[in-house]
């Protein structure tokens, strides 16, 4: 069978690799025209466009790339329209991706979604466009199975966190020797913080300095930040020159998550990815000040971070806009690092986080063959 799959994202591209491993282990004839990344491509896609291309954060970001954004979609229905695949599957990305959901039906194509748009959070008219325009919607967190259930009496596939897989594999085939790389010899004895500021070069340039700062407070300790994927060396060596006790890694996140003491993580998947690694964080988001004060007026949610979403409590502090600043940053840091009845919330809460997440079972598999089995109908 052919399969169109479409990815904006870093982590939708990790995302769907594994999704298109498990679709290819069921079919053996299948055929994988892919917008997303490297991962999707050394999996087995033919890739179409990279998401760093198509990647635009904030509402102002948005509104000056809307030429680009525009072209983007129609170079996409184009391309689909001339594939004629026998299902569209769409992961994430739901500025993009639901409005190739309501063309595609238009033309009388299947279509799948995979990790659904965030509407419980904000945009949730959304959900009736949604419900005429997509055949079958696979969901990854455990509460939104019955949000759409109760709310919206529509029958939705919970198949656990994708990550949940992830993490655990990695986890498994680590070695001494592979984690050990990524330390500079100079820091080789020191305890370490790892750094996740962000993949798009707009929104490190707005966390990492803070962050930066921060790692003066804690001489003792070596810091480390997570590079994004496509930008320059040259980018990192500018912000991190003034700073002693800073390094960086490429392509490294998950070996340095293993080992260090804390991290300062921005919001989004990051943020889950470092809890199921068991690391104590903090959320650190600055954006944008006309795009944070618009979607503060529009998002509904009590948190941002995914952790605290699915346990719905602060089991990570989140330190956001204004409040992510030197000193806060400093404070929640070295509770982190020094203080045992923090640490060990914080190892409980997890430990319920990984349960939770675990009931969906492997959910590439699972996802995999929900889509197989509904083309079989």
């Amino acid at each position: 069978m052919k399969y169109y799959i479409i990815a904006g994202e870093a982590s939708g591209d990790l995302h769907g690799s594994n999704l298109i491993r498990e679709l290819r282990l069921l079919d053996s004839s299948a055929a994988i025209r892919c917008w997303g990344g490297d991962k999707m491509q050394e999996a087995g896609g033919e890739l179409v466009m990279h998401y760093r291309d198509l990647a635009f954060m904030g509402f102002v970001e948005v509104l000056k790339n809307l030429r680009t954004i525009f072209k983007n979609l129609a170079t996409c229905k184009q391309d689909i329209a001339r594939y004629q695949p026998d299902v569209l599957i769409l992961i994430d990305y739901p500025g993009f991706n639901l409005r190739i959901a309501k063309w595609a039906k238009q033309q009388g194509l299947k279509v799948i979604y995979y990790i659904s748009p965030q509407v419980w959070a904000w945009k949730e008219n959304r959900v009736k466009m949604m419900k005429r325009c997509i055949d079958r919607m696979l969901v990854i967190l455990p509460f939104e199975q019955a949000y759409y259930r109760d709310k919206w009496q529509w029958a939705v596939d919970y198949v656990g966190h994708p990550l949940s897989e992830v993490v655990s594999s990695f986890m498994a085939a680590a070695t001494p020797a592979s984690l050990a790389a990524i330390r500079p010899a100079k820091a080789a004895a020191q305890p370490v913080v790892a750094l996740l500021p962000g993949s798009r070069q707009q929104e490190i340039l707005k966390k990492l300095p803070v962050m930066l700062e921060v790692s003066k407070r804690f001489p003792q300790y070596h810091f480390i930040v997570a590079k994004a994927p496509g930008l320059a060396d040259s980018f990192y060596d500018a912000l991190l020159a003034p700073y002693t006790n800073v390094s960086y890694v490429s392509n490294q996140t998950y070996p340095l998550l293993m080992q260090s003491s804390a991290a300062l993580v921005t919001s989004g998947t990051a943020t889950l990815e470092t809890a199921l690694f068991g690391v104590p964080e903090v959320i650190c988001y600055k954006g944008n000040a006309i795009s944070y004060q618009i979607a503060k007026r529009l998002i509904s949610i009590k948190f941002i971070g995914l952790v605290n979403l699915i346990m719905d409590k602060e089991v990570v502090k989140e330190l956001i806009q204004d409040d992510m600043n030197v000193s806060n940053l400093e404070r929640e840091l070295d509770l982190l690092l020094h203080n045992k009845a923090r640490q060990e919330q914080v190892k409980k809460d997890y430990i319920a986080l990984r349960q939770l997440l675990g009931q969906g079972g492997n959910a590439s598999s699972r996802a995999a063959r929900l889509i197989y089995d509904f083309l079989k109908q």
